[in-house]
């Protein structure tokens, strides 16, 4: 500020410029002395202003390359591991398959093997159903050639009885005389 008051002083004593407060009226030439006046005072002031604000800004934009730089390092992270997440679920799901399969095949197995046991157990017990059948209808033929065997033999005999009273009669007719 003291600048400024120093250079309005000596403008002043000088008597070729003077200072003209109609700005409107005055002119150019007024307008660029007190341009050159602010911008010889202010230099400093907005000089220092400006270059705050120029590292503020440069400031600024290297945070954000910074920023960008790292977002770029995360993006190339995550899609590795996003890479690495779809090698992973591939793996889980051929191993899943692999799974499925493997038991299928085991169900399979057991499957056939519990059908082989009960095709097994039918036939044994339809062979013990074969084998009781054929000693009943063994027993009912052996029961059945006993009752005519004995039924013939009672017929044999009972012909052989009324043979033997007819020999006896006739021995007995024979030993009368």
């Amino acid at each position: 500020m003291e600048n400024f008051d120093q250079i309005f002083t000596l403008i002043a004593e000088e008597e070729g410029i003077s200072f003209n407060p109609d700005i409107l009226g005055s002119g150019l030439f007024n307008i660029l002395v007190l341009a050159g006046i602010l911008v010889y005072t202010g230099k400093d002031f907005l000089g220092s202003i400006l270059e705050e604000r120029k590292s503020t800004i440069v400031q600024n934009v290297q945070d954000a390359e910074n920023r960008l730089n790292e977002a770029q390092k995360r993006l190339t992270e995550a899609q590795k591991q996003l890479n690495q997440a779809h090698v992973v679920i591939n793996e889980i799901k051929s191993e899943t398959l692999n799974t499925k399969k493997v038991m299928l095949k085991a169900d399979a197995v057991e499957a056939r093997n519990d059908l082989k046991s009960r095709f097994e157990r039918a036939i044994l017990a339809f062979k013990s159903k074969e084998r009781r059948i054929f000693f009943e209808i063994k027993e009912q033929i052996t029961s059945l050639v006993l009752t005519r065997t004995v039924s013939r033999v009672k017929e044999t005999f009972a012909q052989d009885k009324a043979a033997a009273k007819l020999i006896n009669n006739t021995i007995r007719t024979l030993e009368l005389p």
